[in-house]
């Protein structure tokens, strides 16, 4: 047929000439959107081929969107679109009276041959318009690159770059939907497999305490897991072991089609917002040599310890913990770095310490609660995306201070709606050793040295029982249990290990 509108021109560079520089038009086919048009409405089947990624933005005629719209808007009430259904759209829109009205659509059905290669023109139009987008972010990104502004540095273009164009990859993406229940059951079944094989027999990546394994299964993948507790509880600490204790016990395996994949442990990438790289090395060569870290930071270190350095040091050489030390860093930021750390090293798990030193993305944000509900929404995306579990650490409110039991609740985690909703475990460490030994019985008025002893006794046998544990309170879990945890804790090398009861102990004899 004598197409109404132009076609699109085999290359897109059109001889147009402004001085000496050739004019390029954006990507576009007039005659593929022609086509699945036509294919829609002579058979409205042909709609649901491409209705799952197909919008009627993403044509490059505008007039064509519109009458995708129009089909879709009936199709989905139910309702025939055909060239009769739209006569009255037609009658309506100054635009398309232009272009013929009602008889365009009429030439559209009639000039149609097939109906098959309906999704192949979808994709196609889908597929142009992802380059159009593409042109846009380019030219976007080029003027912001000119555009000096004293508030806005480079790494922040860059980051509201990378945004963009990961926003973009994300509509791109129309692969998914259903998948048999026979394939899922299978993955399931080399899930378990692996599990098998783990010396932890954990489905998702060991944490390295036995405990804390069997009632998570390890830390699974695609999992936003947050870890809270107040100041001096032992957080970075716990995170700091788990971290390396995954690290150590990485052994890589390569699967059927090449890929290197971890058949233990994993790389673990560790974002640390709060301490240097060197002071968490520092804490690590410490849990290792079993040596104090803070004598190591005051080279407080005898020729026995720096033995047990030298032997820890090589050790430590070949564990793939990676440490991004960046302070305030943006979700966007984190995002890159870690997709950067994947490509490169084949990334298994992340740490991030702490969720609130994060920062959004600054533009839309009007306000703290707004900001961490957008973070904590980026690391639940980042770890679907990565695959891998995400391993968040969060501070609490105060009002666990003001409480008998300290022990905290999911309702003390700052800003909790976001992050208990997002989050697919939560857990808590506690140390009641740290608030027992800040709480020494005073002598109250006129209380009998009797009463004051008793109560004395009391606190004191308390604190030997406590002494040199903490606890790991899982509170939110969906897909396992919740309960609690104990570990035996050394405050010394901040060093968390498995809980042994003493009457669990070896005897000497």
């Amino acid at each position: 047929m004598e197409s109404p509108l132009p076609s699109a021109t085999p290359s897109n560079v059109t001889p147009l000439r402004e001085g000496d520089a050739a004019y390029r038009s954006p990507p576009h086919n007039i005659e593929a959107e022609q086509a699945l048009l036509g294919a829609i409405l002579v058979n409205n089947a042909a709609y649901h081929r491409v209705a799952e990624f197909l919008l009627p933005d993403h044509f490059a005629q505008g007039v064509h969107g519109r009458i995708f719209g129009a089909i879709a808007k009936l199709i989905e009430r139910g309702q025939i679109a055909n060239p009769v259904t739209l006569k009255n759209l037609f009658d309506q829109d100054g635009a398309l009276t232009e272009i013929g009205g009602a008889q365009y659509l009429a030439r559209l059905a009639t000039s149609v041959v097939t109906i098959i290669n309906a999704e192949d023109y979808g994709r196609t139009i889908h597929d142009l318009y992802l380059r159009r987008q593409l042109i846009t972010i380019g030219e976007d990104t080029v003027n912001d690159a000119y555009d000096y502004d004293l508030d806005r540095g480079a790494t922040g273009q860059i980051e509201a770059a990378e945004k963009k164009l990961f926003d973009l990859a994300q509509t791109g993406q129309f692969e998914g939907g259903f998948r048999a229940f026979k394939q899922a059951l299978t993955e399931a079944i080399t899930m378990a497999e692996a599990a098998f094989k783990r010396s932890g027999r954990t489905t998702g990546v060991s944490t390295g305490f036995t405990d804390l394994d069997k009632l998570l299964g390890g830390l699974h993948r695609s999992d936003l897991v947050i870890l809270a507790g107040r100041p001096s509880m032992g957080k970075t600490a716990l995170a700091t072991n788990i971290g390396f204790n995954a690290a150590k016990a990485f052994r890589p395996t390569r699967t059927a089609d090449g890929k290197v994949e971890a058949e233990d442990g994993a790389v673990v990438g560790f974002f640390s917002l709060e301490m240097s790289a060197e002071q968490l090395a520092t804490r690590v060569l410490s849990e290792e040599s079993r040596v104090a870290s803070d004598r190591i930071r005051r080279g407080d270190v005898s020729h026995d310890d720096f033995g047990r350095f030298v032997q820890a040091s090589q050790k430590l050489a070949s564990v793939p913990l990676f440490i991004d030390d960046t302070p305030a860093l943006t979700i966007g930021g984190l995002r890159t770095r870690a997709r950067r750390l994947m490509r490169q090293q084949g990334l298994g798990m992340i740490i991030v310490d702490y969720l609130q030193l994060l920062r959004g993305s600054g533009d839309s944000v009007e306000n703290r609660v707004q900001e961490i509900s957008e973070i904590t929404r980026g690391l639940k995306a980042l770890a679907k995306e990565l695959n891998v579990p995400v391993l968040a650490l969060s501070q609490l409110s105060r009002a666990v201070e003001q409480r008998e039991d300290k022990r905290p609740m999911l309702s003390d985690l700052r800003e909790s709606g976001s992050i208990e909703q997002d989050a697919d475990v939560v857990m808590f460490v506690f140390r009641e050793e740290y608030y027992l030994s800040r709480g020494e019985p005073m002598r109250r008025p006129e209380e009998s040295d009797d009463k004051f002893n008793a109560r004395y006794a009391d606190w004191q046998q308390r604190l030997e029982e406590v002494h040199g544990t903490g606890e790991v309170i899982i509170a939110k879990q969906r897909h396992g249990p919740i309960g609690k945890v104990t570990l035996r804790f050394d405050g010394e090398t901040t060093r968390f290990e498995n809980f042994v009861r003493n009457d669990h102990l070896p005897n000497d004899h």
